[in-house]
């Protein structure tokens, strides 16, 4: 019994729906073992063929004991028994004992394997799905959610596998077949026994009925857990800025104070159930000798031997079907909570992209580079004022493209429309005269270099980070690499220091710069030799001698590259072919920068607020 409890308390016990143990059950058997558990493999599948094997071997060698010891004990209260054959009755006993511990191990080593390889699995798959998910979808789980359903929820599948494959196999064949061996004994200990029972399922059921609620609260309460921390270590340069120590401490306070006592509650009721449990099995037992005394001095046959002895094998058998009774109750108790870690899983791979694939790899002939937006309309999910509304321009092959604007007015969704972060509510978005959502994922990304608003660096060197990602066009080569360098105008910082191209680079890039993040972004999107170059506020860093060198480099090094840039300086783009002026979301002018400074209000006031008369003319 302690075991057990152990198992119980180890494993959380926390339990999501409301619905008695009968209807989980009925629900997990359609949904969540049929759904989850076909991604089991096939070596996976024939282990659990052999851990059911093993395990029916087992109970049969583990009920063979009592009924060995019914042996013994009528051998050593008869006279004249010799001790050779009691001493061949204990061998085969003990060889029963052994060959059981022989199995339980082999069966212990198999659901080991088992549950630690479909966690690796279900891992697999979820890393896998995220990525091919559009923004959109990956909006509607938050990324600490995301975070728990690959970790903690996994844990749970395979704290529950553990616990299952063995449990949920062994106590109803033990159940059933310690009944068949006792169903023909005295009545009264039947009757005690079926007593027990029911008062071990009632407790069970009250204990159940309080502490199911709290399952689906915890899963929830863990994914605030790590969303406030991970809240709390992105922004610790602003909250030690602003003194908020005190404000941040409060509200995870406040989070795991909820977590610690949804977690006690539980315990407190398994705490009680602990020692009534044991208070029930311990009377059973009393029961059970009580009625076999009565009934032994009531004997008039002269079978006292043979009564005791049956009376010692029902005792055994008795507290092996309640036992595993007790035990599939018990993993009962656990399977909701593994039903909603696991029907939380399923979310995830359930989701299908909102971005619906395409079937083309090229563009059109003769349209290389070629950019067009025809009367876009974009809706943010969920929003109910348009983002974007009527976006119609076009690029001609090799051209930069300018997009400027207040904050908030729809630049940077306007260029994450071209590679299908998003898609568009309405209208079309053309890349080399082809509409975009006719292409391939991987087709229209290797036509596009991307730099994002927020620099983004990987762990590992930076000739890895420059050299990022698959283009089945092009691989970079250490020329390629450092040329990009270059243009990006990183290479003068990165050939400084000590490792030059091999120098370190820690999580997000850490260990450097804004601005030699950004550059290295920079050459990142290069080094690729894309026919579309996208620069999302990307120069924002970066000082007005090296914005001006760079964008210098990028004409003439890439000037068969269309570029698109996202800018809040006008300096930065007073050079561009065209540039796109929004406002709400609506184009309110286009044009070059003399043409608009004469005809468009807008550019006019934003290139007023940033340039002095002297700049202008």
């Amino acid at each position: 019994m302690n075991i057990i409890k152990m198992d119980v308390l180890t494993t959380g016990l926390i339990i999501t729906d409301e619905n008695l143990i009968i209807g989980t059950v009925q629900k997990v058997g359609r949904l969540f073992m049929l759904k989850l558990f076909r991604n089991l493999t096939k070596r996976d599948k024939f282990f659990m063929f052999l851990v059911l094997t093993f395990i029916i071997g087992q109970v049969w060698l583990e009920l063979q004991l009592p009924a060995y010891m019914q042996s013994i004990t009528i051998l050593i209260q008869t006279p004249g028994s010799e001790l050779n054959n009691i001493l061949s009755v204990g061998g085969l006993m003990l060889s029963a004992a052994l060959g059981s511990l022989v199995l339980s191990i082999i069966v212990a080593v198999l659901i080991a394997n088992i549950s630690a390889n479909f966690s690796a699995t279900l891992r697999d798959l979820l890393f896998n799905k995220v990525i091919s998910l559009s923004m959109e979808d990956i909006g509607g789980f938050s990324k600490a959610s995301l975070i728990t359903r690959s970790t903690n929820d996994v844990t749970q599948i395979q704290v529950f596998l553990v616990m299952g494959l063995q449990m949920l196999v062994r106590a109803p064949i033990m159940a059933i077949w310690a009944v068949i061996r006792i169903s023909n004994t005295q009545w009264a200990w039947t009757f005690s026994t079926i007593v027990a029972a029911l008062i071990l399922f009632a407790l069970i059921g009250v204990s159940m009925y309080f502490v199911i609620p709290k399952f689906k609260l915890r899963q929830k309460l863990t994914d605030r857990l790590n969303l406030v921390t991970r809240e709390n270590l992105t922004g610790i340069e602003v909250i030690r800025a602003y003194n908020a120590e005190d404000y941040q401490t409060n509200k995870f306070k406040e989070v795991n104070d909820d977590f610690t006592d949804t977690n006690i509650f539980v315990n407190k009721i398994m705490a009680v159930m602990q020692p009534s449990i044991s208070i029930i099995m311990n009377a059973l037992t009393l029961s059970i000798y009580w009625i076999g005394a009565i009934l032994i001095q009531n004997t008039m046959s002269g079978n006292e031997v043979v009564l005791f002895s049956e009376m010692v094998v029902f005792s055994n058998y008795a507290m092996q079907a309640i036992m595993s009774l007790l035990i599939l109750v018990i993993v009962f108790a656990v399977f909701p909570q593994a039903k909603v870690s696991g029907d939380r899983i399923m979310e995830v791979l359930d989701t299908e992209s909102s971005i619906i694939k395409g079937k083309e790899t090229k563009g059109k002939a003769n349209h290389s580079g070629e950019i067009e937006f025809r009367n876009v309309d974009f809706y943010y999910p969920g929003a109910e004022e348009k983002t974007l509304e009527n976006i119609s321009f076009k690029t001609r092959p090799g051209d930069t493209v300018a997009v400027i604007g207040a904050t908030g007015s729809g630049k940077s969704t306007l260029v994450n429309l071209i590679p299908r972060f998003y898609d568009v509510s309405s209208g079309e978005v053309l890349v080399n005269g082809q509409n975009v959502k006719e292409y391939t994922e991987k087709a229209l990304n290797n036509l596009i270099g991307f730099v994002t608003q927020s620099a983004i660096l990987f762990s590992g060197d930076i000739e890895e980070n420059i050299a990022y990602g698959d283009n089945d066009q092009s691989t970079p080569t250490k020329e390629d690499i450092r040329r990009a360098a270059e243009i990006a105008q990183a290479s003068e910082f990165i050939e400084k220091l000590e490792k030059g191209y091999h120098s370190h680079v820690a999580q997000g890039g850490s260990n450097f710069s804004g601005g030699q993040k950004q550059r290295i972004s920079i050459a990142r999107a290069i080094a690729r030799k894309p026919e579309i170059l996208i620069f999302d506020d990307s120069f924002s860093a970066l000082d007005f001698k090296t914005d001006r060198k760079l964008r210098m480099a990028l004409q003439n090094e890439m000037a068969n590259a269309t570029k698109v840039i996202v800018a809040q300086r006008v300096g930065t783009i007073k050079e561009v072919d065209q540039i796109i002026v929004l406002e709400n979301g609506r184009v309110a002018g286009k044009g070059t920068h003399k043409e608009l400074l004469k005809s468009n209000k807008i550019y006019q006031e934003i290139a007023h607020s940033q340039l002095s008369e002297e700049e202008l003319a």
